[in-house]
This record gives structure tokens, sequence and C-alpha cells, in this order.
């Protein structure tokens, strides 16, 4: 599989969900990979199954007390009062059954393609159930029970010693799970463009969050302003990213795609379209290839327009990583399919016209602010970046 692509994942991921009406829906991940099927982008490649990740594994970043009780709450065993200081049995994190085994089987995906990457197995991998970024160390947070970037990073460091791996982080709520794991430790770059934590979930990521000790510099954070839209985000993205990681250095680039940026996203207040979607993953393909020989590993994220939005930007996304253009039009017979199921009208076409997201009325002064933003994050991390 040398100089290959490879996209991780099987059946047993799609098992991390947490039922009824809650936002996050594991059936974005088969739609998505039904739609790689139906553009013809799965053609030459095959999933790779994956192992899940051991207690062992998971030690390397969250605590034992942590884990045993995420063991306990998916086989219905423990006091329900104990569990909600450990984020368990919340609105946010409903305990389901087997939920440690699930979310272990999220792990384990994500360290296997960051694995092979490492390896040299593959050049890029993928694995979109991962970018489960907000768990902390003894803490289910926003949708997420165990941090499968976090653990990856950390098996990296113990595997490859004196590796420099860097974080991107586009989701439009802040990396914090990753930072603060990480916050002290300049082997780890973590760059997150966000929606201001001001009016967003989890409230964290302002420039000022730069690290400790011998981290500082190293956690780059580009709070975004409500109503972003492509072309600021995009501005924002080419000033800070690509000159920071050049001071950086990586030996590999290790990404999350969330898509909860867009502009038809119901818990986010950004604008971006599919424009943006398909500017990063290019980008971060083409940056690897420049920085780290291209060893890149993307995961997915946050994204709860699941009918419209996440199987066009995932696809996508598989397109840079497996070097494919994808085709501009949706198959008609996942339309079909999937349109019989979707309570919303579904797009024809995989980019969105710029027709039907036209620049809000204060497109400028959020564009300005922004700016001032990203002048600020990217003088304070070259002070101290080496």
């Amino acid at each position: 599989m040398s100089g290959q692509a490879a996209i991780v994942h099987d059946l047993g991921l799609e098992a991390y969900g947490f039922g009824g009406d809650h936002p996050f829906n594991p059936l974005r991940l088969r739609l998505t990979l039904e739609l790689c099927e139906g553009l013809g982008l799965l053609e030459d490649h095959t999933l790779v199954g994956s192992e899940p990740a051991t207690v062992e594994d998971l030690l390397t970043v969250h605590s034992l007390n942590y884990v045993r009780r995420v063991q306990r709450a998916g086989r219905a065993a423990g006091e329900l009062s104990d569990l909600f200081h450990y984020g368990l049995g919340t609105a946010d994190n409903p305990i389901f059954p087997d939920m440690h085994e699930a979310c272990a089987r999220v792990v384990g995906g994500v360290l296997a393609a960051c694995r092979m990457v490492a390896g040299g197995e593959v050049v890029h991998a993928m694995c979109i159930s991962g970018g489960l970024h907000h768990a902390l160390r003894s803490q289910a947070s926003g949708f997420c029970v165990y941090n499968d970037a976090a653990v990856a990073i950390a098996r990296l460091k113990q595997e490859h010693p004196g590796i420099r791996v860097a974080y991107l982080d586009t989701d439009a709520h802040h990396g914090d799970g990753v930072q603060w794991m990480f916050y002290d430790d300049p082997e780890v770059l973590t760059i997150s463009m966000h929606e201001s934590g001001r009016y967003l979930f989890p409230g964290t990521g302002g420039v000022e969050e730069k690290g400790r000790d011998g981290g500082v510099g190293y956690s780059v954070n580009v709070p975004l302003e409500p109503y972003t839209d492509d072309s600021s985000w995009i501005s924002c993205f080419e000033a800070v990213v690509p000159e920071v990681l050049r001071a950086f250095s990586p030996d590999l680039i290790l990404s999350q795609n969330g898509c909860d940026g867009h502009e038809l996203d119901p818990l986010t207040h950004l604008s971006a379209t599919m424009r943006l979607y398909e500017h990063v993953p290019r980008r971060v393909h083409d940056l690897a290839h420049e920085l780290c020989e291209g060893r890149w590993v993307a995961t997915g994220g946050g994204g709860y327009d699941i009918w419209r939005v996440v199987p066009r930007a995932w696809s996508t996304l598989w397109a840079a990583v497996s070097h494919q253009e994808p085709p501009e039009t949706v198959p008609e017979d996942w339309l079909a399919k999937w349109g019989a199921e979707s309570p919303v009208v579904l797009p024809p076409t995989m980019r969105d016209d710029p027709e039907d997201y036209p620049p809000g009325p204060r497109a400028k002064e959020i564009s300005d602010r922004n700016r001032r933003t990203v002048e600020r994050a990217l003088e304070q991390a070259l002070s101290f970046i080496r």
C-alpha cells in the first residue's frame, strides 16, 4: 500500500451515537461513505479495518478513574449522580449501551490511521469517525467521550520519539480538549480556527490561550466572528496556517475537519459554504507535501446538517486525501435513496451556488475584526515557535 491513501472505516465505527433526537447522529458516516462510493471515489480503495483502542492506549491521556466510569456507564452500572461529575449522563453526553466499546473503536480507528502514515505504509489516511476533540482527561464534553486525536498523538510520541505533530482544527467549535492535553508541549502544535467562544460552546479558544511553560506559543487560536463567510475564513486561514506550520516544521499533520461552520448548520453561527470545505483540505494536502513528505491524517468532527452538508464536505475531504477530483453532481441513485428519508431537499451538486449565499450586510466589519484577530495570533505564535 506504500504511497497510497487509506480510508479507515468499518461498521463498528458507526456505533458511536447517542440515539433519539441527539444532534450527533452516526448516520452521517453512512451517508458520506455511500456518497463517496456513488461518486466513484472508492473504486481503487478498500476500507481498512481497525482494532479498538486498549485501556493502555486510553490512559496515555485519560485517567483510569474516568475510563472505569465510562465502562460502568455502558453496562448500566453505577449511580448516575456519580457519573455526572465525569460529564456522563448529561444532555450533551447521554449514556448508551456499550459506550466504552463504541468510543474505543473510534480511538482505535484514528490511531490506526496515524500509525499507517507515521510508519510509511501510506502517505495520507482518513478516519471520519474521529475528531472528538472536546473530551478532557477525566470528563466527557460536547458529544465527545474519549479524545481520539489526543490518544493518537500521545502514542505517536511514544512510538516515534522526537516526532513533531501539528494538530489543525477547523471545526466551528474550539478544539479545547486536544489543546489542554498538550498545552505545555513544544513538540505538539495545536491550531484551532473556530467561532468565538463569546457566543459558542465551549467558551474557550481566545487568542490569549497560547500555551504554558515550554509550550508557550505552540497553542494558536483564531476565534472568528459570528457570520464569518468563506472569503474572510479563507483569508484568515491563509494568513495564519501556512506561516505557523512552516515555522514549526512538523513531521506529521493531523487535521480535524468538522464542517459545522457551514451556514446551514443548526448549532453554530458561521456562514461558510462548500467553497471552504474544498479549499481547506486541498491546502492542508499541499502543505503536508511541502513540509513533512505528505504525512497527513484527516478526521471528521462536528457537522449537524447531516443531509445537505456533511456527506458533501467529507466526500470532498476524501477526494483531497486520495488525490482525486470529485464529480460536480451528486449521483442520482444516492439522491433517490436518501432523498426519500431526508427531511430537507438534498442539493444536486457538490458545490454550493454562490447566489444562494450572498454576503451579509456586516461582511466587511466582520472581515476587519477577523483580520485584527489574525494579526494578534500570528505575532504571538511566531514570537515563540522554534
